[in-house]
C-alpha cells in the first residue's frame, strides 16, 4: 500500500474548502447581498476573503501577481467603504478564475516543493497554504453567521471522509 502524498491532501482538502466556499456562496439570499457588517456590505466580505485566497495562497510577494479585472484600489480592504460594487456575477467569476489558477498550481507542486520559499517570499509553500486555510474558513464562518441570523438555516459544510455531494443536494444541514 502506498502512502498519501502530502501534495495530495493538500490538494483533496483545498477542493473540499472550495466546494464549501461555492456552498456558502450559492446560500446567500439576494437581499443580503448589500447588507452592512462591521461597516462592510456583505459582498465585500466575500471579495476580501477571495482576493487573499488569490494573492496569498500562492504567493503574495510575486512581482506577476495581477489583479483581477473587477478590482478597484482598496477593494479587499474592509476598513475602507467601497468605491465600486460587485454583483454575485462578478463574484462568481472571480471564483472559478482562483479555482481553475489554484488547480493549476496544485497539480504542479510535489511533497519537496511544500517545504520551499516562493521566490521573494519569506515563508514556505506549506506555510501559506496553511494559512490561508486559516482565514479562508474564518471568514466561511463569518458569512455563515451572516446567513444563519438572517434566514435561520445553516449552510452545509463537509465532514471528514465525506464525498462531495452532487445535485440535487440540500445546500443546508
Amino acid at each position: 500500500m502506498r502512502e498519501t502524498s502530502y501534495h495530495a491532501v493538500i490538494a483533496e482538502m483545498t477542493v473540499r474548502a472550495l466546494w464549501e466556499t461555492q456552498n456558502v456562496m450559492d446560500c446567500i439570499p439576494d437581499e443580503l447581498w448589500d447588507k452592512h457588517y462591521g461597516g462592510s456590505p456583505l459582498w465585500q466580505h466575500l471579495y476580501h476573503m477571495l482576493h487573499s485566497l488569490d494573492q496569498w495562497f500562492i504567493n503574495p510577494r510575486a512581482n506577476d501577481f495581477v489583479e483581477p479585472p473587477i478590482h478597484v484600489p482598496d477593494l479587499q480592504d474592509l476598513d475602507i467603504y467601497p468605491a465600486a460594487r460587485l454583483d454575485r456575477g462578478q463574484i462568481d467569476a472571480y471564483f472559478y478564475t482562483i479555482k481553475a489558477k489554484l488547480s493549476l498550481y496544485l497539480t504542479s507542486l510535489h511533497d519537496e516543493d511544500l517545504l520551499q520559499r516562493p521566490e521573494n517570499c519569506e515563508w514556505t509553500r506549506f506555510t501559506l497554504i496553511l494559512s490561508q486555510y486559516r482565514h479562508l474558513h474564518t471568514h466561511l464562518g463569518m458569512l455563515m453567521g451572516f446567513i444563519v441570523a438572517e434566514i435561520g438555516l445553516c449552510p452545509r459544510t463537509l465532514e471528514p471522509g465525506d464525498e462531495l455531494p452532487r445535485p440535487p443536494y440540500d445546500p443546508y444541514r
